[in-house]
């Protein structure tokens, strides 16, 4: 990677691994709910306008938009790049309303004629407070798509901070006042989480506006960009949805399992989440613009390039996160999470870890997939990630299925986790074959050779962290391991 990219990263790293860190923080105060239906119902109900978040705001509308927005930025100036905002901005502002008003006329429908059980009513009561977030996360992630674009990359990776600001205060402070019951403790938290996507989308205006970022309300659709935009963005959707999806459907499988296991993936997946939002999370943010940039410029050597470092990169780092994820998985849940005398205890800390050890080696995948679908998203190619991310998606539903069915019944949530680590592998290396093809070669013996050091070096530590943490405990790292 150039230094300017790499400096961008460390930007998006550094406001991106704080945002971790705090969301690690609330995860552990979260623990106070354990593995209990109310932890489950809200990490369910949660998965919504997080779905739509990921979806239309970090997903397909950002693959879509910001290339057009450079290219737009690149040949007009602010003044083309004010017009086509304001466009976008009012399509999708009047989508996600559409949408909002219809998930509520959904859930009148099922109260009133479906007899719902304890399960389903407890997500109800959490998604009814919790819907209206995904409006305003949207254009929050409109609006960082366009920082991203100014190379402005400070205030949207400090954006998310806000969120885990708000959620740890509530937790310390408002909940222990809300009740005696978890589930009068966990409404609050749903409140809080919907006033941080207003908030967020607050913090944004200053930095829009320093940066000659002034769009208004536009009908006007007609535009040539905008149907670019559009054209882009519905395979791009599909693309990201059937990730997504995938996501939602772990999720109900998981409470089909047990009540207990979503909320024990959930944990497990903050743990991953924290290596992938420090790395990879930041690295594809500004992966995009960077590739897009290049592509307007008709550079696919420096796309090659650019790409070969960024998987190196991802390799050197996630493979030792993953070995010592695996190696350490227990542990570290029970430092983590493991409150004395609170919901979170041994069997919470067991479920939890037996999700973690089979999400770690995701770490990898997950990364180089972050990676990866810039390249394409740069050269406005949607298409090829939804098709090759149709057939992961029917294979993990498939794996999923073989897993519950064949797994016993206290593994059956962490079969899910490896039934979605294994379908993202063969997706990214179905994506990096058909880019070879279409791009050229981005030095793949050089990464190779990264993979094999990395490798061996990790396992190195494993053996070397697995003996010491033996000889602390004072067992034999056979027995440890069992």
């Amino acid at each position: 990677m150039n230094r300017s990219l790499f400096k961008a990263a460390t930007v998006v790293s550094g406001g991106t691994g704080l945002s971790r860190l705090l969301g690690l923080v609330r995860e552990i105060l979260m623990a106070m709910f354990g593995t209990s239906l109310a932890k489950s119902a809200f990490d369910v109900a949660f998965l919504i306008p997080n779905l739509f978040r990921r979806l239309f705001g970090e997903g397909a509308l950002s693959a879509s938009f910001v290339p057009v927005f450079a290219e737009t930025l690149e040949q007009d100036g602010l003044a083309g790049a004010n017009r086509i905002a304001g466009k976008i901005g009012t399509i999708l502002a009047t989508i996600l309303f559409f949408f909002v008003c219809v998930g509520y006329l959904i859930m009148i429908v099922v109260e009133n004629t479906f007899a719902i059980g304890e399960r389903s009513n407890a997500v109800m009561v959490l998604l009814r407070v919790m819907l209206p977030y995904l409006f305003f996360i949207c254009l929050v992630a409109l609006s960082m798509g366009m920082l991203n674009s100014l190379r402005h990359f400070a205030t949207s990776a400090l954006t998310p901070v806000l969120l885990n600001v708000i959620w740890i205060s509530v937790l310390i402070w408002i909940c222990p006042k809300l009740g005696d019951t978890l589930e009068q403790k966990i409404y609050g938290v749903a409140v809080s989480v919907l006033f941080a996507g207003v908030l967020q989308l607050l913090v944004q205006l200053p930095a829009l506006l320093k940066k000659g970022i002034r769009p208004s309300i536009s009908f006007r659709w007609k535009d040539d960009r905008v149907k670019r935009v559009l054209l882009m963005m519905g395979p791009a959707a599909l693309g990201m949805g059937i990730f997504q999806v995938n996501v939602v459907i772990d999720k109900i499988l998981a409470f089909y399992v047990g009540v207990w296991a979503p909320a024990a993936l959930n944990y497990a997946e903050r743990l991953i989440y924290l290596p992938l939002g420090l790395i990879a999370t930041a690295l594809g943010t500004v992966l995009l613009p960077a590739f897009s940039s290049h592509a307007a410029r008709d550079e696919p050597h420096e796309i090659r390039e650019t790409l070969g470092g960024a998987l190196r990169y991802v390799l050197f780092v996630m493979v030792p996160a993953s070995v010592g994820l695996i190696v350490m998985a227990e542990p570290i849940v029970r430092l983590i999470y493991h409150l004395p005398g609170k919901e979170f205890d041994a069997l919470s800390t067991l479920q939890t870890t037996r999700a973690l050890m089979f999400y770690a080696p995701g770490l990898i995948v997950f990364s180089a997939y972050k990676v990866l679908v810039p390249a394409f998203y740069a050269q406005k190619n949607t298409i090829i990630p939804v098709k090759v991310g149709a057939y992961a998606l029917l294979l993990n539903l498939v794996l999923n299925i073989l897993f519950i069915l064949t797994w016993p019944l206290e593994f059956k949530h962490a079969g899910l986790a490896f039934a979605t680590v294994i379908a993202s592998l063969l997706n990214c290396a179905a994506l990096s074959i058909v880019l070879h093809r279409h791009l050229g070669n981005p030095g793949w013996r050089r990464i190779s050779l990264s993979a094999v050091k990395s490798i061996l070096g990790a396992l190195i530590m494993g053996v070397a962290v697995a003996t010491v943490h033996a000889s602390v405990m004072g067992m034999p790292i056979a027995e440890q391991i069992n």
